[in-house]
């Protein structure tokens, strides 16, 4: 007996301390979980030590932390099940839909690992647009089988409740959401060295870029592809710039996430032409539909027509499709029907653009603003035409579509038809679409009502539309719609925040590219 009671004391002494610890924290765990829009798939992953084995939590920030732990954790999981779906397809709309979700989970994990990564620290805004971004994916994932008819069995498999968990991070992370006051200083590395504003400027920027394009074989390369294959092995990370001749490229391009800070040059709208003619009605999903996609980051488009020319009979059929985050588009021409311009995800501007469409032709759940661009509404076969479709799903997102001193106006092909065509700012592709229209001049042919439901009364209180001082004979607020979410902003102090320089944080990148800007109204 006076050996057994000295042992069960110090077992006991052992033991006490891990089991306060570990009962300390599940209630601390259920206490933050019941502040989070899931609080279900909280508790389940981080009140599980199979899931969660990280320190005790007890301040806001652990929470945030072991949150991205347990949300980067299950991503990777729920990446291995998609890839391991493949052999399951029965048809090539199922494919076609799988190998999207593939490619975007990639990119899920690239950007949660961008949330975590000890030798690139980020802030609390950067963190919230990066899981805008992972959030945004998996929505495009699960829309890719729905619009092909193929939703159902394999979509539960894949998702692993990761879209709760990112959901609940962006809530807890929301109070960061924001640029800080210091961040217009230069929060970003300067992607463009000296260097490149002299090639920018150049009025022979054939002498100074990395690789020429030319179709009569004058340059280094006759295809787009081959010089963007070329970028994929050159050394380094810098600025890496494509001179693409006059002429018109019949080819899909992509530009890949390990593609980053890439240049493609042209000699101007209408002059240098990319084309292509995917669409939903030829068997592709909207996502993989785009005549150019841009999803490394950095990407700068000058000069350059991109045209999908599916027509409208094939519905969805996109010509740019950007993910890129900190991507500038200057002076080029976006040219479709349904679906031209998908700003899919990230942080995007766009100065002295050409946008023609008709349907829900500026469409996305990018954090992106438009600058004196000209946007051109097309002659729509069901004569109803909308300019914009956000796809904001999640009310912590810090995305949306601003629009700030721009033209809305009829494209050769619509004028003279304007009085037998309804044409509307927008309408809610998701539960909390935001766009604003800042300082532009809308021509005649926009409804009165200004903005077109999706669905009944779908979005209709969650969505934030705006109008702040538009001029031009459709820009009377008198008779817009009356829904909780549409407001005709009064205050430069709430329109202000859909600027360059607070909604994309645009003092901070867009000088070193050299492309001008308005950072304010």
């Amino acid at each position: 007996m006076t050996t057994t009671f000295p042992f069960i004391a110090t077992l006991v002494s052992f033991l006490l301390p891990l089991v306060a610890a570990y009962g300390y924290n599940n209630l601390e765990i259920t206490s933050w979980c019941g502040q989070t829009p899931h609080p279900e798939s909280c508790n389940y992953f981080l009140a599980n030590n199979q899931y969660y084995s990280g320190p005790v939590i007890k301040q806001k920030p652990d929470f945030v932390k072991a949150l991205l732990k347990v949300t980067l954790e299950r991503a990777q999981h729920a990446e291995s099940n998609t890839r391991g779906l493949g052999p399951r397809c029965r048809n090539k709309l199922e494919k076609a839909a799988w190998d999207d979700c593939i490619e975007l989970y990639e990119h899920t994990v690239e950007r949660l690992n961008m949330t975590v990564d000890p030798r690139k620290p980020c802030n609390q805004y950067e963190m919230q647009t990066w899981l805008s971004t992972a959030l945004t994916n998996l929505e495009t994932c699960r829309a890719g089988f729905q619009e092909l008819g193929v939703d159902g069995y394999m979509l539960p498999l894949m998702n692993n409740n990761v879209s709760s968990l990112i959901s609940n991070t962006l809530a807890m992370n929301k109070e960061g959401g924001s640029p800080p006051d210091n961040y217009q200083k230069g929060g970003f590395p300067t992607w463009v060295k000296p260097g490149d504003r002299k090639l920018l400027q150049s009025s022979k920027p054939a002498s100074q870029a990395n690789v020429v394009v030319a179709q009569d074989g004058s340059g280094n390369y006759k295809t787009i592809g081959d010089a963007i294959a070329a970028a994929a092995k050159r050394s380094g990370s810098g600025r890496y710039v494509i001179y693409v001749k006059a002429g018109t490229y019949k080819e899909n391009i992509e530009i890949g996430t390990k593609l980053k800070n890439i240049m493609l040059l042209g000699d101007g709208i209408g002059k240098t032409i990319i084309t292509g003619s995917k669409s939903v009605g030829g068997g592709a999903t909207t996502f993989n539909s785009a005549t150019l996609i841009v999803v490394g980051d950095g990407f700068i488009g000058r000069g350059i027509t991109v045209r999908n020319t599916a027509g409208p009979q094939n519905h969805q059929a996109v010509a740019l499709r950007s993910g890129s985050d900190l991507s500038v588009f200057y002076q080029c021409s976006f040219e479709g029907y349904q679906d031209t311009l998908y700003v899919h995800s990230d942080r995007q501007f766009y100065r002295e653009c050409d946008i023609y469409g008709t349907v829900d032709f500026i469409f996305g759940n990018a954090a992106v603003v438009f600058q004196n661009c000209n946007i051109y509404v097309r002659n729509p076969p069901n004569k109803t035409n909308t300019v914009t479709a956000q796809g904001r799903t999640d009310p912590n997102q810090n995305t949306g579509i601003s629009i700030h001193n721009c033209r809305v106006m009829a494209a050769s092909d619509l004028k003279g038809a304007t009085g037998s065509v309804k044409t509307y700012l927008g309408r809610p592709w998701k539960q909390y679409s935001r766009t604003v229209f800042m300082k532009t001049f809308l021509d005649g042919l926009v409804d009165t009502a200004g903005w077109m439901p999706w669905s009944g009364n779908f979005a209709l209180d969650t969505l934030y539309y705006g109008e702040y001082m538009n001029t031009g004979p459709g820009s009377s607020t008198t008779k817009r719609v009356n829904w909780k979410g549409y407001r005709v902003i009064t205050s430069a102090t709430e329109a202000a925040k859909f600027t360059v320089g607070n909604f994309i944080a645009g003092g901070s990148w867009l000088p070193a590219t050299n492309i001008p800007f308005t950072s304010g109204l």
